[in-house]
């Protein structure tokens, strides 16, 4: 009897058991504000911006993971979310260089950076053919199963990892090339 009890609760108690996760929370270049994502549950998210006295803003909506980087404008309005780890593209591009058109892989098509404003309007998008356009370049890119990684100082690559310049720039190195600079 006991048994069936204890059961019948720890099923009831198992939805408020999970847990929140929060991304990692990113300081905007003037100091004034932060913007993180934090997952509910599955499917359940919301991003918030904030100051130290608390939320500015914040919507509901599953904009990328916590394993995602989001850094914040110096108005508060904006942010960009880097993805390190990407799930592959299905879409393959063809791109015309000069006479000569070449076929760009479909992981190269996939969107890596994003711009959102305080609504989570998606303003701009850049994918790692963006950064990444030589054959040498791409061949850098750690390819998994399912994945890629692009992002130097990120999950094992070595590099400097992605930053917020003094002068509001999101500025970072993809494997292989050269420092990239994305403005609010």
């Amino acid at each position: 009897m006991h048994r069936g009890l204890l059961s019948l609760l720890l099923l009831l108690a198992l939805p408020g058991l999970a847990q929140e996760r929060v991304s990692k929370t990113r300081v905007s270049a003037n100091g004034m504000y932060s913007v993180r994502l934090v997952e509910e549950g599955p499917g359940k998210c919301r991003v918030e911006m904030l100051k130290e006295s608390g939320p500015v803003w914040q919507f509901a909506g599953c904009i990328g993971t916590v394993d995602d980087l989001y850094f914040a404008s110096n108005d508060g309005e904006r942010f960009w979310m880097l993805r390190p780890l990407v799930e592959k593209g299905r879409r393959s591009a063809v791109e015309k260089r000069g006479k000569k058109k070449v076929r760009i892989p479909a992981w190269a098509n996939a969107e890596v950076a994003a711009l959102y404003d305080r609504n989570g309007q998606k303003l701009r998008g850049r994918r790692l053919q963006d950064f990444l356009r030589l054959t040498r370049e791409l061949g850098e890119v750690r390819q998994m199963k399912g994945h890629f990684k692009w992002l130097e100082g990120t999950l094992g690559i070595p590099g400097k990892g992605p930053r917020l310049t003094d002068d509001e720039k999101v500025e970072f190195e993809a494997v292989g090339a050269k420092t990239y600079r994305l403005s609010f």
